[in-house]
């Protein structure tokens, strides 16, 4: 039998056959198209150094957070037990503490851009928060702003800093993960939750296994940092070394010099 008109999905082209590319059997092909296009893109605009920032989605500038803690409070005053409201404000008050960090991350990226006379790029995850305080940062001071988000429940979407042409969406954590560590000369994590914890000990490991080779890890907040982990009772233990320690600062300019000594730039 000759088909005049074949409508069969099997008669369409197989780089054409969306429900096909989205399959479970296609997935390694799915990976090797979302490693492909950023590099492709990026290459193509001659992007080779990076400095990465990581830190909290949820952490906004000190204005935006007491107006959050505002608008909490009035609502409390209408229903006073409502857990849900309490917990959010309870939230919202520890992040308000965190607000300065906002204002290093912008403060760093800015640094970076104009004193590497905007040689370096900065990446972040694409997001709000300190994501976006970096992205700002490198945009204001005229750089080159990339963000590699990704699609997730909460339908994070991209900041309105990153430059154009450079806001890339990933499904895929690793490959957006290794897009994240291939460019980077240094690493600086602001505090953050689950997410930064992540990113950051992935960079940590790569570094200590030699997957990667060594580069500055800066944690900014030492008040913070110190708070959520020992990592002198990880030496005591000895399952880590001095060697595979990280630097902690307090400061947008400290976390700087850290790179330029690295690199012994003056």
């Amino acid at each position: 039998m000759i088909l005049k008109n074949p409508t069969s999905t099997s008669y369409t082209k197989a780089y054409e056959d969306i429900p096909f590319l989205k399959s479970d059997e296609a997935r390694s092909i799915r990976l090797q198209l979302e490693l492909l296009k950023p590099e492709l893109a990026l290459k193509k605009a001659n992007i080779e150094d990076c400095i990465v920032c990581f830190g909290s989605a949820r952490i906004r500038d000190k204005k935006e957070s007491d107006k959050r803690i505002k608008d909490l409070e009035a609502k409390l005053k209408k229903a006073p037990k409502d857990k849900k409201l309490l917990n959010a404000l309870k939230e919202a008050k520890g992040l308000a503490t965190l607000s300065k960090y906002y204002d290093e991350a912008r403060k760093f990226s800015a640094m970076a851009i104009k004193e590497s006379k905007k040689k370096l790029s900065i990446v972040t995850g694409g997001g709000p928060g300190i994501m976006e305080a970096a992205n700002r940062g490198a945009y204001e001071a005229g750089g080159t702003s990339i963000g590699f988000n990704i699609t997730l429940p909460m339908e994070q979407k991209p900041n309105k800093y990153i430059s154009k042409g450079f806001a890339f969406l990933f499904h895929y954590f690793a490959i957006r993960k290794m897009h994240l560590v291939m460019r980077s000369k240094a690493v600086v994590v602001f505090p953050g939750g689950y997410g930064t914890f992540d990113e950051m000990f992935e960079i940590l490991t790569l570094v200590q296994t030699g997957k990667k080779k060594k580069i500055p890890v800066i944690l900014v907040g030492k008040e913070f940092w110190n708070s959520i982990f020992n990592t002198q009772k990880l030496f005591d233990y000895g399952v880590i070394s001095h060697a595979d320690t990280f630097e902690l600062v307090d400061s947008a300019k400290e976390a700087w010099d850290i790179i330029k000594k690295f690199y012994k730039v003056k």
